[in-house]
């Protein structure tokens, strides 16, 4: 039998981004080294306008459905652990509290708080989002878990600002 791993070229861009730029080969916690990977572009993305911000997450999302659709035809496994442009959409979902609110992009604590968050919605897949995992397929099936898993980070992100009295 074939290691999936051995199908995957960094040289394929849809190879390259699915695994969030090879991060996601590291052999331990390939989603949560993901999502740290994810960041240096999340502080690039919270620089731009609000809508652009939101443009390029839609997007990201949008092309993510075929970017891990691809990828996981060529390695012949649905939602390998080495895809993780997921993951990227998810954690940027997640931060999108900080533009929406006007908040420093520089304040660390939001930026750990979401991570934190959107890693505990991404493994412990409360439902709706294991449901979701389980009865959707393909492209799609890989990006909605982390999509919604990033939607309710964002809300608990929220909360935890507010009821620690960050905002």
């Amino acid at each position: 039998m074939t290691n999936p791993l051995s199908l995957i070229s960094l040289k394929n861009p849809w190879h390259l981004l699915a695994t969030g730029f090879g991060s996601g080969l590291s052999p331990v916690v390939p989603g949560t080294m993901g999502t740290l990977a994810s960041i240096p572009f999340y502080l690039l993305l919270v620089q731009l306008p609000l809508s652009l911000y939101i443009i390029a997450v839609i997007v990201a999302c949008l092309v993510g459905i075929k970017i891990c659709q691809v990828t996981s035809d060529d390695m012949g496994v649905h939602d390998h652990g080495s895809i993780v442009w997921d993951e990227f959409a998810g954690f940027w979902i997640t931060m999108l509290v900080v533009p929406l609110l006007n908040l420093s992009s520089a304040d660390w604590k939001w930026l750990l708080t979401g991570f934190v968050l959107f890693r505990f919605f991404d493994m412990v897949k409360p439902w709706p989002i294991g449901w979701l995992d389980k009865r959707v397929h393909g492209g799609l099936g890989i990006m909605v878990d982390d999509i919604v898993a990033g939607v309710m980070a964002a809300i608990s992100l929220y909360l935890v600002g507010r009821y620690a009295g960050w905002l």
